[in-house]
């Protein structure tokens, strides 16, 4: 057995049976669904770099803290995924769909011996970082990637490939890492100024304008 102080192989034992019926209602489930639930599931993520992209676009026009955050946001994403990949391969948890007999992935189930354990998730942990780094940005942005960051928690135990408390725990320690990180980023505002009176200005645009700035005030001010 090993030594690592949080060995958990077998997450069946938490909420399988909860999982089992998850399972249940995909393989039940009207093929075109599932078909939807599987697209979203492998390449919805893409949608959390569009909304830091459409973050990016706005605050051009906004003061620099709000730029500072939105330029942390994908390194708070890669540091939350970091962190995320520690607790992986401490717990080194069995996939659902290669621990319970009878279970359907819709996807391709990575086996036991594969090393790519189920806790937490990383779908989720992606997810859920980029949302509320997003938060510290546009309150509306922000509720908008947080809905998005559910559905695709969501999706990893339809497709049968996450137990829900795989998605439960990553997406808190996307929002733990994002809760801690994304107020420091706004402390860098200064840092943007200096970065918009050099030759990145085409990129980071001019600052406070006070139309553009609309629905992208500081997090303070809010």
């Amino acid at each position: 057995m090993s030594s690592r102080v949080l060995a958990v192989y077998d997450g069946s034992g938490i909420d399988g049976s909860l999982y089992t019926r998850v399972n249940g209602w995909a393989q039940s489930a009207p093929h075109w669904l599932d078909d939807v639930i599987k697209i979203w599931s492998a390449i919805g993520l893409g949608l959390f770099a569009l909304f830091m992209l459409s973050a990016w676009w706005r605050a051009r026009g906004a003061e620099s803290a709000v730029m500072a955050r939105v330029l942390a946001s994908p390194v708070i994403v890669v540091v939350a995924y970091g962190v995320n990949s520690v607790l992986k391969n401490m717990v080194e948890e069995v996939r659902p769909c290669a621990q319970i007999p009878g279970s359907v992935s819709l996807e391709t189930c990575p086996s036991a011996t594969s090393g790519d354990w189920s806790f937490p998730s990383n779908h989720s942990v992606i997810a859920f970082a980029a949302a509320i780094s997003l938060w510290f940005v546009s309150r509306r942005l922000g509720a908008v990637a947080t809905l998005f960051a559910v559905l695709m928690a969501a999706s990893r135990v339809w497709v049968g490939v996450h137990y829900p408390h795989d998605v439960a725990v990553g997406a808190l320690v996307g929002i733990v890492v994002a809760l801690v990180l994304a107020p420091l980023a706004g402390r860098c505002g200064p840092l943007v100024d200096r970065m918009r009176s050099g030759v990145l200005r085409p990129l980071l645009g001019p600052g406070t304008v006070p139309v553009a700035t609309r629905g992208y005030a500081s997090h303070r001010a809010r």
